[in-house]
């Protein structure tokens, strides 16, 4: 990924890239994205970079002995810290749909900001909506007060977050209307394919907006959008 496109990235929303994707690919179909409504602590903002993943559990207390959970702890926040960058960190909370550990608060979120990670992405709970850190957005599958029994079970393993599954190392876009894995396949012809998409949305917004918008402008417009889009 070469500091433009990251850039870019950074400053379109994910239903862009999604469409961006099937540009490249030249046709409809991509399926690699999160399913249902999600939360996000900082609408405004999207989230870009390699996941790291893991998996946590609150309903119930850990029942290996505490060296064993406090070690796991600390693998999780070293490969947190150590993930090349930029980088998110991308949790399954094993308790879903009756998820109570809010993990995502603003203790965890200061720290994996001060790790220099760009976000995350959970299916489990975020709370401390008024102190979390400004530029980590938490895209999460609820809000809730507690934390529970909220402990980490695994590490590095593919997780499943509203449908997606990602994997170690998968490159990430997220925002407020979910998350979406960009295949690799994708990479060389991404910034093109958004530049595309954007000039092709062009043919009919700016007609749309302009005053004097009747039927016969649309008509001419749209069949330049028809023909300019995947």
């Amino acid at each position: 990924m070469t500091p433009t496109l990251l850039d870019l990235l950074r400053r379109v929303d994910t239903p862009t890239v999604c469409n961006a994707i099937e540009v490249v690919q030249g046709k409809r179909g991509f399926d690699g994205f999160t399913r249902g409504t999600m939360l996000c602590s900082e609408p405004g903002r999207s989230v870009v970079g390699y996941a790291v993943t893991a998996q946590i559990a609150a309903l119930a207390p850990p029942s290996e002995a505490p060296e064993v959970i406090r070690a796991r702890r600390m693998a999780y926040y070293k490969a947190m810290h150590d993930a090349p960058k930029p980088s998110v960190a991308v949790i399954e909370d094993l308790d879903y749909p009756d998820c109570i550990g809010a993990y995502w608060g603003e203790v965890n979120t200061t720290i994996h900001k001060g790790f220099a990670m760009a976000g995350a992405l959970t299916n489990g709970v975020m709370r401390d909506l008024g102190d979390l850190p400004e530029g980590f957005p938490v895209i999460a599958g609820s809000i809730g007060p507690s934390h529970g029994f909220v402990h980490v079970r695994s590490l590095g393993t593919p997780v499943t977050v509203f449908g997606l599954r990602v994997a170690q190392g998968d490159l990430v876009h997220a925002d407020r209307h979910g998350a979406l894995v960009i295949p690799p396949s994708v990479m060389a012809g991404l910034e093109a394919g958004i530049g595309q998409l954007l000039a092709s949305e062009k043919l009919i917004l700016d007609p749309a907006r302009a005053e004097g918008f009747d039927f016969a402008a649309f008509e001419k417009a749209w069949t330049d959008f028809e023909n300019a889009r995947t």
